[in-house]
């Protein structure tokens, strides 16, 4: 009879346990979470503020020169003399190193006296042919007088012929010699090694010596390398994210470790018009101005490129954002309305409801740092900021310290579509 009896008090027990859980998924509206609107939760909020706000990208890189290249030798020969070092400047056109010349000094030489014996030999050419053009003359008058035979004028008219041809010969190497001194003399030219370029700043500076005086240089081994400092370009990457933000002449701020507190300001120059596909980032070029030289290339820095501006923007802190059945939203908080109770009931003044969290769908802007832009709807009042995952729509509220939080009903209103 006990075991009876205590089988029957066990059935009732998990009956009236399987009752309160029915019950409370009820109270849930059937989604299985607890009902929070009973008791107040305790929260912090933060008003609802309208202020400005910035979208800003900020973005890490090198500085690289606007320009650089590398001054080689055209010639091979012993470094006779390196007129600049590191860090000296440099203008268009200036000879920047000296090799021995003695021997294309004298590869010039001889370039001119075989020049001079081509000539010579062209005017022997130019006699012997005016000789044979006289004689095919005289005979071909003879001839007309039958005084010379056909086979005189034969010989004449041969004659004259080799002796146009040795004349064009004779030319030709007198051309050929006067090509071989240009050539001797442009080689001589080599032996001093000019900085030339055509655009940009006719000024520039010496970044790397990569020989001393002395040495044996060979053709095309480089001596030093000259810099554009002026302006620097700042080389950044974008992520997908923010590559469509970017745009041509857009203003940056870049800032170095190098100069704490010190802003330059520069403008995008160039947008690289694929993303790598190892990184998903396009390369972006900023021209920053450097009159002063302050700035060095191979320094760190940072970018800060401003992609909009919102004035009387409607900020919420970051903190107050939530996700609920899907959508992206804030906790406002209002007053919970008075009961309302039969004067006959009522003994004395109602005491006042707590607070109430009313779950508001809003459609994101600009985030910048801690606080979020609320494109729509319009809001005002408070939101919940601390203890907004314990939050559902309805529950009641147990603020840090009493205080009056206003109406925001009247402040919200849908964006005409």
């Amino acid at each position: 009879m006990k075991k009876l009896l205590f089988g029957v008090l066990v059935v009732l027990a998990l009956g009236a346990v399987g009752w309160e859980v029915r019950r409370r998924i009820a109270a849930s509206g059937g989604t299985g979470r607890p009902d929070r609107t009973g008791a107040a939760v305790a929260v912090e909020v933060q008003p609802v503020r309208r202020d400005t706000i910035r979208d800003v990208g900020v973005f890490t890189g090198s500085l690289v020169p606007q320009s650089q290249f590398v001054v080689a030798s055209k010639a091979a020969g012993w470094l006779k003399e390196l007129l600049v070092d590191i860090g000296d400047p440099v203008h268009r056109d200036q000879v920047i190193a000296v090799l021995d010349d003695e021997q294309f000094a004298r590869q010039v030489e001889q370039a001119a006296a075989e020049l001079l014996v081509a000539k010579a030999n062209a005017e022997n050419a130019a006699s012997a042919l005016d000789l044979a053009r006289r004689e095919h003359e005289r005979i071909i008058a003879l001839r007309e007088k039958q005084i010379a035979s056909a086979a005189e004028l034969d010989a004449a008219a041969a004659q004259y012929q080799a002796s146009q041809t040795q004349s064009k010969v004779a030319q030709a190497q007198v051309t050929q010699k006067e090509a071989a001194l240009e050539a001797a003399k442009l080689q001589l030219s080599y032996t001093q090694v000019r900085a030339f370029w055509k655009a940009g700043d006719p000024n520039r500076v010496v970044g790397e010596r990569f020989v001393d005086e002395g040495a044996l240089v060979q053709m095309n081994q480089p001596i030093v390398s000259i810099l554009e400092n002026n302006p620097l370009v700042a080389v950044v990457f974008v992520i997908e994210r923010d590559y469509p933000k970017m745009q041509i002449g857009q203003r940056a701020e870049v800032t170095t470790d190098a100069y704490p507190g010190q802003t330059f300001t520069g403008r995008i120059r160039r947008i690289a018009p694929l993303l790598r596909e190892t990184s998903r980032q396009a390369r972006v070029e900023i021209e920053v101005p450097n009159p002063e030289h302050s700035l060095k290339p191979g320094m760190f820095v940072r970018a800060q490129v401003e992609f909009a501006t919102h004035e009387n923007a409607t900020l919420v802190p970051f903190s107050a954002l939530v996700r609920r059945a899907g959508r992206e939203g804030v906790f406002l908080v209002e007053q919970t309305p008075p009961a309302t109770v039969s004067p006959a009931v009522q003994k004395g003044p109602s005491p006042d409801a707590p607070p109430q969290a009313r779950f508001v769908p809003i459609t994101v802007g600009i985030a910048n740092g801690e606080v979020v832009e609320v494109v729509e709807p319009a809001l005002g009042g408070s939101v919940v900021t601390l203890g907004n995952h314990l939050v559902e729509n309805g529950s009641r509220l147990r603020l840090p310290e009493p205080q009056e939080i206003p109406d925001s009903k009247s402040e919200i209103r849908k964006t005409p579509q």
